[in-house]
């Protein structure tokens, strides 16, 4: 079976210093779901296992017990060709989500040439209310609506989630300061306005300003925006 294939190689490749520094950073999960496997590794897995003709029976046996197994469904769906099978298996696997390295280092590379397609998704995923979709949607938002596509809608849309959950308040504040950094006159008015929660605000303000594609005469501007908690 593809599980025990996968679940062996992982345990060959377990490296206990690694493993200690992943409990810490990914608090949302036990420490026994974690292995212990180097994320080049798992990539270059993926790509192996992604080949093989039973790998539908991996993509589908959720959820999966250990964060590694995690990572390599996300990267292969990463690499998924077809648009409406990389949707299919997307939306399968989203809910099973539970940290943020899987939900921020799956990217599908198909997105980029389906953008519009990809929009009512991503509108669909911030409004879902599941912590690690909606910052996957945002994600997206942010990878492929900042640049040629741009739109101060989309700005409305990040600036108009709600939420107490820390990985999205997060990722609102990554989204905003790399707005900042490709967008600065449109977006600046949401941060001038308060327009996103003091927290979310400040970190917004700290990111932008820890970025080196900012100017310094923006920068100070922004420190001076900076809210009372």
């Amino acid at each position: 079976m593809i599980e025990d294939d996968i679940r062996g190689w992982l345990q060959a490749r377990q490296d206990a210093k690694y493993r200690e520094m992943q409990v810490k950073i990914l608090p949302s999960l036990s420490p026994g779901a974690i292995v212990g496997v180097r994320t080049p590794d798992l990539r270059k897995y993926a790509k192996e296992i992604g080949r093989r003709e039973d790998v539908k029976e991996f993509l589908e046996s959720l959820p999966h017990r250990f964060f590694e197994e995690k990572q390599l469904h996300a990267f292969i769906i990463s690499e998924l060709k077809d648009y409406g099978q990389c949707m299919t298996e997307l939306v399968r696997f989203l809910p099973y989500v539970d940290n943020w390295a899987t939900c921020d280092q799956m990217s599908p590379r198909v997105f980029k040439k389906r953008r519009q397609e990809l929009l009512p998704s991503i509108r669909e995923w911030i409004a879902s209310g599941r912590c690690y979709t909606v910052r996957f949607g945002l994600k997206m938002l942010m990878e492929h609506f900042l640049d040629d596509d741009f739109s101060p809608d989309y700005v409305e849309m990040a600036a108009g989630i709600k939420s107490d959950e820390y990985y999205v308040n997060m990722m609102i504040a990554w989204y905003f300061a790399t707005a900042l950094a490709k967008q600065y006159d449109t977006v600046l008015p949401f941060i001038e306005g308060n327009r996103l929660a003091p927290w979310t605000h400040n970190k917004a303000i700290q990111k932008a300003v820890e970025s080196y594609r900012i100017a310094e005469e923006q920068k100070d501007y922004l420190r001076s925006l900076r809210r009372k908690a």
